[in-house]
C-alpha cells in the first residue's frame, strides 16, 4: 500500500481502514467497501459542488449540475482510480469477470478510499473534508475553470438529448434494448432510442454506455 499511499500524499493511521476500502464485496470478506463507498459519494459530489461554487460564479444551478454529473461519472473516476494503481491493489473474487477489474468496481473503490482518508482524518480531531476536497481540487480544478457551459454535450449526451427533444416540440427520449449477445464476462447491448418519429441505434458493453452512444447517434440526425 505504501506506493498508494504515496501517490494520494497521505500515510494512513488505520491501516485497517485503508484495507476495507480497497475489498470488493466479491471478495466474501466480513467487512468490504461498500458503506464506504456510501460515503465517499456524498463526499466527491459535496467537494466538487464547492469547487463549482467558487470557481463558476456565472453559472446557474442547472449547468453547475450537468458538469458535476460529467467529472463524477463512473468513466471519470474509473480513470482517477487508475491513475492512483487502485487496479493492483483492489482485493476481489469475481467469477463471472475477466481481468483486469472493471470500471465500476474501481470507480466504487476510489470513493471508498476518499471516505476511508476521510474518516482517518476526522479520527485525530482534524477536518476530513479539507483533506478530501484538497485531493478532488488537485483532480478536477483545472476542468472546472477551462470548462465550456456546453462542455457536457458529448460526455452526457442522453441528458442533451432529452433537451434537445423539448426544443424541438418533440415526445421525450424512449430506449429499448434491442439485443444482448456476447458471453456473460464480455456482454455486448444494443440499444435503441426514439424520439417520435426519430430513432438510432448503437451497441456498448453495458446498457448504459449503448444508450449513450444511441442518444448520440439520434442527436446527429436531428441536426444542432
Amino acid at each position: 500500500m505504501g506506493d498508494l499511499e504515496a501517490r494520494l500524499g497521505y500515510r494512513f493511521r488505520d491501516q485497517d481502514l485503508l484495507g476495507e476500502a480497497l475489498t470488493h464485496a466479491s471478495a466474501s470478506s466480513p467487512r468490504d467497501n461498500q458503506r464506504l463507498e456510501f460515503l465517499g459519494d456524498a463526499l466527491l459530489n459535496f467537494t466538487v459542488a464547492l469547487l463549482l461554487h467558487r470557481e463558476r460564479p456565472d453559472w446557474q444551478e442547472g449547468s453547475m449540475s450537468k458538469l458535476r454529473g460529467v467529472l463524477v461519472r463512473t468513466e471519470s473516476l474509473h480513470h482517477w482510480a487508475l491513475d492512483l494503481g487502485l487496479d493492483g491493489v483492489l482485493q476481489a473474487v469475481h467469477p463471472r469477470k475477466a481481468p483486469p477489474m472493471g470500471p465500476k468496481p474501481l470507480a466504487d473503490a476510489l470513493e471508498a478510499l476518499l471516505a476511508a482518508m476521510y474518516l482517518d482524518v476526522q479520527s485525530i480531531g482534524e477536518d476530513g473534508t479539507m483533506r478530501v476536497l484538497g485531493l478532488v481540487e488537485a483532480r478536477f480544478l483545472e476542468a472546472i475553470r477551462s470548462a465550456r457551459l456546453e462542455s457536457w454535450t458529448q460526455t452526457d449526451p442522453k441528458t442533451h438529448l432529452q433537451e434537445t427533444a423539448a426544443r424541438l416540440g418533440l415526445p421525450a427520449p424512449v430506449y429499448t434494448q434491442v439485443e444482448l449477445a456476447g458471453p456473460d464476462h464480455a456482454p455486448r447491448f444494443t440499444m435503441q432510442v426514439s424520439v417520435g418519429s426519430h430513432s438510432a441505434q448503437a451497441e456498448g458493453p453495458t446498457r448504459k454506455r449503448a444508450e449513450g452512444a444511441a442518444a448520440r447517434r439520434l442527436l446527429d440526425l436531428l441536426g444542432p
